[in-house]
């Protein structure tokens, strides 16, 4: 009954085409975007804003990117936690040569350092793919870490080798560094996700996105009918990049406060690969339902023993959730290819035809 669609007539390509075809996920979106702009900053806990909220969403821009490369475009990378450090140092070294410049602006111009680190990586993409492109971002992995250790300039000669995030004023509030509040540094993300979400929600809609699907489904074909391919390939790893090296930018700045290199390790890139797997490659909305069960799972495991009177110790809790993870990442590859996007998509189709039979 919630979603019946009766009497919403379509008289036009375009009203067909639109970004919500049916009314009520127009309502649907308007009420969580109410919960997160107003209800949530009103009602949540600090332990809240650092635990799940902040990191949900940095995470799912994060997935975000990695979608648009290989669940758009079918380029396989292991290299985003790489990327993401890329804009993370780009970002201090911004605000440390210029501390006059805007905090937002500083982020938001990091991801340009990472797009074209991407793109410098994935020229190898013109030639090779499949497995062979996933050893070459492997290798980015690898080297980018290597560069954060040793390139003394990039965390300025600081004897720890660290990175920290200095007090960082927007409009007369601190919006980074140690006296900045979570409230301040939830509104700044969700600001920043909300822009890139709507971003690459229309890129993926428009010319640029077909032609990054056409070239993932099949790329002889994609070729021969006009498309082409290193302008495809080259710009899926720019775009992708940008939108990592922004998380990885916030992922520092607005959340750990400090960095090392190993921060950027590949457990961090396997991370946002499981979040994408388990979301949905090639969706938009998978990014953020993965990233909802990643990061709320070991919360969950941490409170729900206890509250039920069985309290486990942490090390259970790290393997409950490494075994629940592998599990669920199992199963959506062979039962449910397209992840928790493609199981709300089914729901939300037989909301529609309720209560008639499929």
């Amino acid at each position: 009954m919630l979603y019946r669609t009766a009497g919403q007539f379509k008289t036009s390509y375009q009203a067909d085409q639109a970004l919500f075809p049916v009314r009520q996920d127009a309502v649907l979106l308007g009420v969580v975007l109410l919960f997160a702009w107003v209800i949530f900053p009103l009602t949540a806990s600090e332990f809240a804003f650092q635990t799940l909220l902040i990191p949900i969403l940095i995470y799912s821009l994060a997935a975000l990117g990695l979608n648009l490369l290989t669940g758009y475009a079918g380029q396989l990378s292991l290299g985003t936690a790489a990327f993401m450090g890329v804009g993370a140092y780009a970002c201090y070294k911004l605000v440390t040569l210029m501390p006059w410049l805007n905090p937002v602006v500083a982020i938001l111009f990091s991801g340009a350092f990472s797009a074209g680190v991407g793109v410098a990586f994935g020229i190898p993409s013109l030639r090779i793919k499949g497995f062979y492109l996933a050893i070459a971002t492997l290798a980015a992995q690898f080297f980018l870490v290597w560069l954060f250790e040793k390139w003394g300039w990039l965390y300025n000669y600081n004897a720890s080798g660290a990175i920290q995030v200095p007090n960082l004023e927007m409009f007369g509030v601190y919006v980074a560094g140690p006296q900045a509040s979570s409230v301040v540094q939830y509104f700044v993300v969700l600001a920043v996700v909300t822009l890139m979400t709507l971003v690459c929600i229309n890129l993926t809609r428009g010319n640029l996105g077909r032609s990054w699907k056409a070239t993932r489904d099949m790329d002889i074909a994609a070729e021969l009918i006009g498309i082409n391919l290193m302008r495809s390939k080259l710009t899926a790893f720019a775009v992708s990049s940008y939108v990592v090296g922004v998380a990885g930018a916030l992922f520092v700045f607005m959340w750990r406060g400090a960095a090392e290199p190993n921060l950027f390790d590949i457990p961090l890139s396997f991370r946002i690969l499981f979040i994408a797997i388990i979301g949905g490659l090639g969706s938009i909305l998978g990014n953020y339902l993965g990233a909802i069960l990643i990061v709320g799972l070991p919360v969950l495991l941490n409170t729900l023993p206890e509250a039920l009177g069985l309290p486990i110790s942490s090390a259970t809790v790290e393997h409950l959730n490494i075994m629940i993870v592998g599990s669920l990442i199992v199963f959506f590859l062979i039962i449910e290819p397209h992840g928790l996007a493609r199981l709300w998509a089914l729901i939300r189709e037989k909301l529609i035809i309720w209560p008639f039979p499929h």
